[in-house]
């Protein structure tokens, strides 16, 4: 019980070197390239969950917003087998890390806003100023419209850190229990074991969704900018 909870979301290091980039870049290896004629059950069930997903994300678009589907859903499944390699003992999940997720989310998010203005200039300039504004309200709208856009890549990388996180300490905290308490009765042991066992489901499909909903607010962005 005297085990640091936040352990597990330290940076591995191996003979002093940080090994985060090998992690991160493992999940590619899960996903090969089909080289014959007739694929596998794995492959059909991977080829079949990208085309259902990219449907599901692209549908609202318009031609210039499609042309981002292929990154898309490089995200989300990046984001996806990253969050289910960290449910695994012993490993280490990027995604809990707050630094990572800005670093995908700000260049995606400035990228839509990038699209935007150049391609729509006085629409998302609009955005920042609601119809009917009375004038003396103008500078303070435009002034919290402004921070409200700013903060759309923060509120990406911390919903998905913060879901991540709890659920991790949540599922070491019930661990610990269920092992301090085996030794004092095992018939609240047992119960705690299958709270465990449902918050893992549970867990892997926070996994998913979580990382469903961090590609879906960036197609959302990239809607309003296309």
């Amino acid at each position: 019980m005297n085990e640091n909870l936040f352990a597990s979301f330290m940076v591995p290091i191996t003979l002093g070197i940080p090994i985060t980039t090998l992690i991160i870049m493992f999940p590619t290896m899960l996903f090969p390239t089909p080289n014959r004629l007739i694929n596998n059950r794995m492959i059909t069930i991977q080829q079949w969950l990208t085309k259902l997903t990219s449907k599901q994300l692209m549908v609202t678009h318009n031609p210039k917003g499609q042309t981002w589907s292929l990154m898309l859903i490089s995200l989300f499944l990046f984001i996806a087998s990253t969050n289910l390699l960290g449910m695994l003992p012993h490993s280490f999940t990027p995604t809990a890390q707050l630094s990572m997720n800005l670093g995908m989310a700000i260049p995606l998010w400035a990228g839509t806003v990038f699209i935007g203005f150049r391609n729509k200039t006085k629409m998302s300039l609009a955005h920042l100023l609601p119809l009917g504004t009375p004038t003396f309200l103008i500078p303070m709208l435009v002034m919290i419209e402004t921070i409200s856009l700013f903060i759309q890549p923060l509120a990406l990388a911390v919903r998905l850190t913060a879901n991540i996180t709890a659920g991790h300490l949540l599922l070491h905290l019930i661990g610990s229990a269920t092992l301090a308490l085996m030794s004092i009765n095992l018939f609240t042991a047992l119960i705690t074991f299958i709270i465990l066992t449902l918050l893992v489901i549970l867990e892997f499909a926070v996994a998913l969704i979580q990382a469903y909903v961090f590609t879906l607010l960036v197609s959302l962005y990239l809607q309003d900018n296309t």
